[in-house]
C-alpha cells in the first residue's frame, strides 16, 4: 500500500520524529519550548515539518498531513486493479468531491498519480477507469500546485505538453 494511503497513526508510528525550537511569532512559548515537529519517513527519505503553531500536537498533525502529501507526490506504487473504496466514496455523478485540506486528499492524489504514471501518462485512459473525466483529475492535482508540477515534469520528460 502507498504510504500516503496508510491511516495517519500507522504512518506516524513508522516515522522518525524530531522536536525542535523555531523562532517567529508566538512569544516565549514558541521560542523556549520544542514545539516544532519534523517527521521523516525512513523508507523513502521524505520529510516534512511544521512550526507555525504554538502546540506541539498541532504541529505534529500539520507535519503529518504535509508528509502524506509529499509522499503522494514523489512516491509511486503499482495501482490496485480498480478504484479504491475511498476513491469510489468520493465520486458523485462523475465528479470527485474533496477539499485540499481534508485528511483523504493525500490518499486520492497518490491513487491518481499512481494510475496516471502506470498508464504512461494517458489521462484520457485513466479517467474513465476512476469514474471521472480527465478534467476532474487535473482539478484534483491543481488543488496542490506541487502535485500538478510533478505531473507536468513527468509529461515534459515524456515529450507531452504540460497541463494548464
Amino acid at each position: 500500500m502507498h504510504p500516503a494511503r496508510l491511516p495517519p497513526d500507522d504512518l506516524l508510528r513508522g516515522c522518525e520524529e524530531t522536536r525542535t525550537k523555531r523562532s517567529g511569532p508566538g512569544g516565549q512559548h514558541r521560542n523556549k519550548v520544542e514545539t516544532a515537529v519534523i517527521l521523516r519517513h525512513p523508507q523513502s527519505g521524505v520529510s516534512a515539518e511544521a512550526s507555525e503553531r504554538r502546540s506541539q500536537a498541532d504541529n505534529r498533525r500539520v507535519a503529518l498531513f504535509r508528509l502524506r502529501l509529499k509522499l503522494a507526490i514523489v512516491h509511486r506504487e503499482p495501482p490496485e486493479t480498480g478504484p479504491s473504496p475511498l476513491w469510489r466514496s468520493r465520486v458523485r455523478d462523475g465528479r470527485l468531491l474533496i477539499a485540499v485540506d481534508h485528511d483523504d486528499y493525500p490518499s486520492l492524489v497518490a491513487e491518481a498519480l499512481d494510475r496516471i504514471v502506470a498508464s504512461s501518462l494517458d489521462m484520457p485512459a485513466v479517467a474513465p477507469l476512476l469514474g471521472v473525466s480527465p478534467s476532474q483529475l487535473v482539478r484534483l492535482l491543481e488543488k496542490e500546485p506541487a502535485a500538478l508540477e510533478a505531473l507536468n515534469r513527468l509529461r515534459g520528460a515524456a515529450g507531452l505538453k504540460p497541463l494548464r
